[in-house]
């Protein structure tokens, strides 16, 4: 059995990456590993890293159910590299076996293609397990409006947006595609649809013997 084609999803906030992960994840065959998910599971009640968070962030970000203040992580860490820094170590070491994980589960069920979604694909070595890396990315504007229309305030938004401002430009070396997502949902969707169509075509040709 040939083995899936692994895709990655990468780009700053608000450009599209779940929405494009959701029209794949509805087609038949194709498996969705999301890392922003697979980091909730970490941080779960009860969890060693969330009690590794709990001290060194402080008892403080434990709300009354015993789950974790994300909202108030998220402020400690957004402005200080070496706090972010301390909870990427915390993290990440966690999340990285549990994507392969569902990775191999998804190839084992005979999936065609696994999708990996992931901010940080490149700096967490997740790119390399894939046959190709999609860049999504999309103009400030659109990005602002995407952001504050899921709840963030216009300054917030603003601040994250600024906070991944080189962000594009230093994914784009690893970038088998690049998705611009800044034109219409239709049109957008037409060029996900043909690029997936052009990589699943591109895996089997490889993957057939010469």
């Amino acid at each position: 059995m040939n083995r899936p084609l692994r895709l990655g999803l990468t780009g700053p906030i608000g450009c599209g990456k779940s929405t494009i992960s959701g029209w794949l994840a509805a087609r038949p065959g194709i498996v969705t590993v999301d890392a922003d998910d697979v980091a909730r599971e970490v941080l779960a009640a009860g969890t060693p890293q969330v009690e590794a968070v709990y001290e060194r962030f402080g008892e403080a970000l434990r709300r009354r159910d015993g789950t974790l203040d994300r909202a108030g992580l998220g402020a400690l860490v957004f402005d200080d590299p070496p706090a972010l820094a301390a909870l990427e170590a915390i993290v990440h070491p966690a999340v990285r076996p549990r994507i392969l994980a569902a990775i191999e589960r998804a190839e084992s069920d005979g999936a065609d293609a696994v999708i990996v979604e992931a901010i940080k694909l490149v700096e967490g070595g997740l790119a390399t397990l894939c046959d190709e890396v999609w860049l999504v990315t999309c103009d400030r504007a659109t990005s602002l409006a995407r952001t504050v229309g899921r709840g963030a305030s216009e300054d917030d938004a603003r601040r994250r947006i600024d906070a991944q401002a080189d962000l594009t430009d230093r994914l784009r070396p690893h970038a088998t595609r690049v998705v611009d997502t800044s034109t219409s949902m239709d049109d957008t969707r037409a060029v996900v649809d043909d690029a997936l169509e052009d990589a699943l075509a591109r895996h089997a040709a490889a993957a057939r013997p010469t």
